[in-house]
């Protein structure tokens, strides 16, 4: 297949980072209980999670990506204990309530990962090293993609975006050098001209990659989705149900790592006569967070970013 040619569609490809560890956390063998699966991906902590739970059990994953969709729906069609919701786990709510599902009685787990197969597929537009038209977009169906963020943001909002998402310290050189260079149609001008507007120094990462994972963060709105739908996720549970958060990079980790934290303890002023906040909601399971194995590590480098935090409702 011709990588050219951005209408072939690529076969997907995607590695389950933290597979055992992740399933395992879930404590889900042989439990006739509700799971949720808030990213189905390619399906693989879906498939073990069905693997471990009895017949009675009931999970449910999310997904906004078609690609990921049709995949995760052939390779786990034979589970009857399954249902495949197309849709964004941020309105985890009214998908659960229209099943008829008030408590998630088992657990939930958030891999936050983008999968190989969207960073690798070139008419996706997520990679710097592949040319293709600037989208990013994990649901196909949404009209804002990366093209509007380069080309419509101010340099302003362009600035707080890149520092903010992308912890890039040349954000206002590359926001300068958008907007002088305006329209941006592909992922190789952009990443071009990223390398061209910074000063060249030793790195282990390409120049583009900060901004290209702030531009994602900000096209599908992943933090935001996360924190509010974490905070839903909390109330959500039954007493006893696990919550398990697989991040991928420092603002993620940091948002799990506070929220977790936050809730494992009483959230009233210090000074406050009684609690009224109603005392802790979790239990951290994990004061630290997992990391993947070095057996993992030589099969999947890039498993070496993923932190694994786990707690658990009371």
């Amino acid at each position: 297949m011709s990588e050219n040619n951005l209408s072939e569609k690529k076969e997907f490809v995607h590695y389950t980072v933290m597979k055992n560890e992740v399933v395992d956390s879930l404590n889900c063998y042989n439990s006739d209980k509700i799971f949720v699966d808030c990213t189905l991906g390619g399906g693989g902590h879906s498939e073990e999670i069905l693997k471990r739970i009895s017949p009675n059990g009931r999970l449910i994953s999310f997904d906004v990506d078609d690609d990921a969709i049709n995949h995760a729906s052939n390779r786990l069609k034979d589970y009857k204990n399954i249902t495949i919701i197309k849709g964004s786990y941020a309105d985890i709510e009214a998908h659960l309530r229209n099943l008829g599902i008030e408590k998630i009685t088992g657990g939930v787990i958030f891999d936050l990962g983008a999968s190989y197969h969207q960073l690798t597929s070139a008419q996706r537009g997520f990679s710097f090293m592949k040319d293709a038209p600037l989208d990013m977009r994990f649901n196909q169906e949404q009209n804002f993609s990366a093209y509007d963020i380069v080309n419509k943001y101010s340099e302003k909002d362009l600035v707080e975006i890149f520092s903010n998402y992308g912890e890039e310290r040349f954000s206002k050189r590359i926001a300068k050098a958008i907007v002088q260079n305006r329209p941006i149609k592909t992922t190789l001008e952009l990443a071009q001209l990223i390398i061209s507007s910074t000063p060249k120094i030793k790195s282990k990462i390409h120049p583009a990659t900060r901004v290209f994972q702030a531009l994602r963060i900000e096209v599908n709105h992943e933090l935001l989705n996360f924190e509010n739908t974490l905070l839903k996720v909390i109330n959500l549970c039954d007493v006893g149900a696990i919550i398990s958060l697989l991040t991928f990079h420092s603002l993620e980790d940091r948002l799990a790592k506070r929220t977790l934290k936050l809730y494992s303890s009483c959230r009233c002023d210090k000074y406050a006569p009684i609690c009224t906040c109603g005392g802790k909601l979790l239990e951290l399971v994990n004061k630290k967070p997992i990391i993947a194995s070095d057996e993992e590590l030589k099969i999947n480098p890039p498993s070496r970013s993923a932190k694994l935090r786990v707690a658990m409702r009371v």
